[in-house]
């Protein structure tokens, strides 16, 4: 039986400001099916990671590709198997649920014949269709996350990057973003970053952990809590970043 090609594949991919090294040789692949958690302390690179998967920055060095296209050679083809949700989603506030999500289709090229249909898959998916002729000004944080996740997804695409998604939700909305992170990486490839190590332990197939740009553990999440022995997963964690935040 053939092997899966990666839905996401980056080698040595490197970027500096400067003359800091913000990333320096990561290298990570992501099969479908997956959903890997990208952990770090702030300033470890996770940031700019994620900007650079999803060519919204262009890496020092290094290649990406994505669905087999390379991202850097040939950018259009490749976000078209993208779906971003940057820490402040890119909302406007001032239109509705459903007016949002058809502009988002559009931008992703969702064809106008299918464009109906994918927006209440969509609403339905991300359990918008209830609130869908509201102004997105007017939903609590929790429902405006969804509506970030939603516009990632509106497109179908084979791989999901959310960058904190859960952060400043309180713990009923983690709860329902959690679930909806849960069943989007059992249709999707998915990276999320995130600071909450229970988070990455419940959601996650694989982990990369990152300190000040490198990459300090890459694998499956129970290699990861064998490597603890005696200690807490949060004890592991400080152990492999180091005290104090990155610079």
């Amino acid at each position: 039986m053939a092997e899966l090609l990666p839905s996401l594949r980056a080698r040595n991919l490197s970027r500096c400001y400067g003359k800091r090294m913000a990333l320096e040789a990561l290298d990570l692949e992501l099969h479908p099916g997956e959903v890997m958690g990208l952990l770090g302390q702030n300033g470890a690179g996770k940031s700019t990671t994620m900007r650079m998967l999803t060519g919204n920055l262009a890496p020092g060095s290094g290649s990406i590709e994505v669905c087999g296209i390379d991202l850097c050679k040939n950018p259009e083809a490749a976000k078209m198997h993208l779906g971003y949700l940057p820490e402040i989603p890119p909302l406007y506030q001032e239109m509705t649920v459903s007016g949002f999500l058809r502009l988002a289709a559009s931008l992703h090229r969702v064809p106008k014949s299918g464009m109906t249909v994918a927006v209440a898959q969509t609403l339905q998916r991300c359990d918008l269709t209830g609130v869908s002729k509201r102004l997105i000004g007017n939903l609590s944080k929790g429902y405006r996350q969804r509506v970030g996740i939603a516009q990632a997804i509106i497109h179908s695409p084979a791989v999901v990057i959310l960058d904190e998604p859960t952060a400043g939700l309180d713990p009923l909305q983690i709860r329902e973003i959690r679930a909806l992170i849960a069943e989007l990486g059992r249709s999707h490839s998915v990276i999320l970053s995130t600071h909450f190590l229970p988070e990455a332990e419940a959601l996650c197939n694989r982990v990369l952990i990152l300190r000040r740009g490198r990459t300090v553990f890459s694998g499956q999440v129970s290699d990861l809590l064998k490597q603890c022995t005696d200690d807490t997963l949060e004890d592991c964690f400080v152990r492999l970043t180091g005290q104090g935040n990155a610079t």
